[in-house]
């Protein structure tokens, strides 16, 4: 791939250089469906769906949010995957997921000048953290879409995956942080999921262990 050099500017040169290098993520493929089912989605794909539902249903906040704020967290928040790959929400690989996206924030955002660079470092800590408003309510979104996507397509990737409802709503509650409205949506199509059979629940021990 060739960069562009542009000797008038060299800060636009950069700034051209890193949209060129961010257009990666389309190559990147997620775990989960398109909403239709017919393919995998990618990166760039899940950045954009995120960010229009954020837009559609800020009035679903628990709080007061800086809406540019949380569009900015969502179009940059998996810009690392570029380097570090789309990591499974329920997989092992998790535990090493920050490390490796820390390393491709600073290769990645490094290509822009050092205020540019700062900027989208300082945004997706934020939202890596997920303490302030913005964080909280950007990450209800990036967590409700593959849960959405799975009860359309019939549980398929929890299904090849083998997780379970308990997992999900372990590694989901977080939503209740952001939206105490959209995450009894989520509490609702994830029981609905086990009636239908996309998602498995644990069985209860039976008493006196059998």
């Amino acid at each position: 791939m060739s960069l562009i050099a542009f000797e008038q500017n060299k800060r636009l040169e950069k700034q051209i250089n890193f949209i060129i290098e961010i257009d990666k993520v389309k190559n990147v493929i997620r775990k989960s469906l398109l909403f239709d089912g017919s393919r995998f989605e990618n990166v760039a794909e899940h950045s954009w769906t995120v960010s229009i539902m954020a837009i559609l249903l800020k009035e679903y906040a628990n709080f007061k949010v800086d809406i540019e704020k949380v569009l900015f967290m969502l179009l940059i928040h998996d810009i690392v995957e570029v380097d570090a790959g789309d990591t499974f929400l329920y997989s092992d690989e998790r535990k090493n997921a920050h490390f490796n996206e820390q390393r491709a924030a600073e290769r990645i955002f490094g290509i822009l000048e050092p205020d540019q660079k700062k900027m989208f470092i300082d945004t997706w800590k934020e939202y890596e953290e997920g303490k302030t408003n913005e964080a909280k309510f950007a990450l209800v979104f990036d967590r409700l879409q593959p849960i959405t996507q799975n009860y359309v397509c019939k549980g398929i990737t929890w299904k090849k995956h083998n997780v379970t409802y308990e997992q999900v709503v372990e590694e989901n509650k977080c939503i209740k942080e952001g939206s105490e409205e959209i995450w009894s949506f989520v509490e609702y199509i994830l029981q609905k999921s086990v009636e239908k059979g996309y998602l498995a629940k644990n069985q209860p021990p039976r008493e006196g262990g059998k």
